[in-house]
């Protein structure tokens, strides 16, 4: 046991000294202990190098309400563990208030089944797309905690200077991580079906995620420890399995798109920026930018509130069985009744395109955004579209 030491005034907000910055230990005070060091602002790794430097011989890097419990394994310069906010809180509250507190480090192996996993990362980008509402971010979310990846021999596991360790493989976290997970399957599908264009392959993606977790609960936010949202989560996390065969997508051109922007009240002059290697003009396809082909939907009631009923409009295209009828199932909501036209969709042939309309009628108008699905079943297939319907405040 070595004795340890916060340099911290208060367990719960951290302060130039908790946070172990550059500069703000005083090695009369930690050398020779485990010193306990809170998340934020400067790098984690870096944190360690602080402790070190000032003559500490460990670290327990405690996490902040903003990272809650989730744990990031990092290449530390010494002998360092992650804790969460809560353990965290209890080991500062300790060696406060112990006139010799002490700790120790050790690992305790390779834990495997984890629950509930997978978890929605606190980094994990969020929602919603304050630019266009009637477009639902995230898209879907990826593994991206903790991952063994290549890495570069030009410098540390660490990117620290003073990291003068050269390692073939290192463990990262980040949206860095979840991306070329999705790059590959994507790669995947494009070689399975070469044909699909990028929408479609986006489209299969997002209408096959899943998003409940091992022990069949809907997936956690880790910042917060509750049910995340679509906000969270998107469409779900990624299922490559799935994605290969499913059933219908939503397909996307890229005049689909131009004509996207042209219901965003761009000028002439910034649409051009768009056209100019492709001399586009705006076709007015689109009603308004909910109607964008998109795999989710997202139903926004203006400030009017004279304005009660919201209209989208879908085409799916039949990728599966040249053969196949689907039926809708819709959640139901407090705020909108919701009714899709037609209900069921027969197809005749593999690539046909068939459409349909989902209506939004409101009945109460909700101070917070609701969520559910839209899914169309054949008995093998599950095409599930997120659904967001969002009121906004009068002004």
């Amino acid at each position: 046991m070595y004795p340890l030491v916060y340099t911290g005034s208060n367990s719960s907000s951290p302060d130039p000294g908790s946070l172990c910055l550059e500069g703000t230990l005083d090695p009369h005070v930690v050398a020779g202990k485990i010193v306990i060091c809170d998340r934020g602002i400067s790098p984690r790794v870096q944190k360690g190098q602080v402790v070190k430097q000032a003559g500490g011989i460990g670290m327990i890097l405690s996490n902040t309400a903003a990272n809650g419990e989730e744990l990031v394994a990092d290449c530390h310069l010494l002998p360092a563990v992650a804790v969460g906010e809560k353990v965290g809180k209890t080991i500062k509250q300790y060696a406060m208030r112990d006139p010799k507190p002490t700790g120790n480090l050790a690992f305790s192996g390779t834990k495997l089944g984890i629950k509930p996993s997978p978890v929605v990362a606190a980094f994990s980008s969020r929602g919603p797309n304050f630019i266009s509402l009637e477009i639902l971010k995230p898209d879907m979310v990826a593994p991206g905690v903790n991952i063994l990846a290549a890495w570069t021999g030009d410098m540390g596991p660490s990117s620290l200077e003073a990291d003068k360790r050269r390692v073939g493989f290192n463990i990262l976290s980040g949206t860095s991580m979840s991306c070329p997970h999705v790059s590959g399957v994507a790669a995947l599908l494009k070689a399975r079906h070469p044909d699909w264009s990028p929408a479609a392959i986006k489209s299969a993606l997002m209408t096959t995620a899943y998003i409940h977790d091992n022990t069949h609960e809907p997936l956690r936010d880790s910042s917060t420890g509750a049910p995340s949202s679509p906000y969270d989560h998107g469409a779900g996390h990624i299922n490559p399995v799935r994605a290969v065969d499913p059933g219908l997508v939503y397909d996307i051109g890229a005049q689909d798109y131009f004509d996207f922007l042209c219901t965003q009240g761009l000028t002439r002059t910034q649409l051009v920026v768009f056209a100019k290697f492709s001399n586009r003009t705006c076709q007015h396809t689109l009603s308004g930018p909910s109607d964008l082909n998109y795999p989710a939907l997202s139903a926004v009631f203006p400030e009017d509130k004279r304005v009660s009923t919201v209209a989208i409009h879908r085409t799916v295209t039949n990728v599966g069985p040249p053969t196949s009828k689907y039926h809708v199932v819709i959640s139901q909501f407090k705020g909108v009744d919701v009714k899709v036209e037609p209900s069921s969709l027969s197809f005749t042939k593999k690539y046909q395109k068939l459409s349909y309309k989902v209506t939004f009628t409101t009945k109460t108008r909700q101070t917070a955004p609701e969520s559910g699905a839209l899914i169309w079943k054949d008995g093998e297939h599950r095409v599930r579209s997120p659904v967001v319907v969002t009121w906004l405040s009068p002004l």
